[in-house]
C-alpha cells in the first residue's frame, strides 16, 4: 500500500480505507453541509463527524436523529425555526428522559 493510500506521509497513523452505502439524498444531504460549512472534502467532514459521535457517546442516537431531521428540514424549507431557548429547554427534556 502507498502512503497515499494509508495517510502515513504525515507522521500520524496510518488511516484505513473504508466503504459506506448511504441513500442518495442522504449523500445530497452530507455533501451540501460539508462544502457550507467549509470543510476541504466529504472524507473531512465524516471523520469529523464520526470522531464527535466517538467522543460524545453520552449525545443520544435520539439526539444525532434529531438534528439530522431538522437539517433536512431546514434545507426542504418543511420545519418551523426555533429559538436557542428552545432548543436548550429541549435538550433538557431528553436528559431527564435518560
Amino acid at each position: 500500500m502507498s502512503n497515499a493510500d494509508t495517510g502515513t506521509d504525515d507522521g500520524g497513523p496510518e488511516t484505513v480505507q473504508i466503504n459506506l452505502r448511504l441513500g442518495k439524498p442522504f449523500l445530497d444531504d452530507i455533501d451540501a453541509t460539508w462544502k457550507e460549512q467549509g470543510f476541504n472534502s466529504r472524507s473531512e467532514f465524516l471523520r469529523y463527524a464520526v470522531r464527535d459521535a466517538v467522543k460524545h457517546p453520552d449525545f443520544s442516537r435520539e439526539g444525532w436523529r434529531q438534528i439530522a431531521t431538522s437539517e433536512h428540514e431546514l434545507r426542504t424549507e418543511s420545519s418551523e425555526l426555533v429559538s436557542r431557548e428552545e432548543v436548550m429547554k429541549m435538550m433538557d427534556q431528553n436528559e431527564d428522559r435518560e
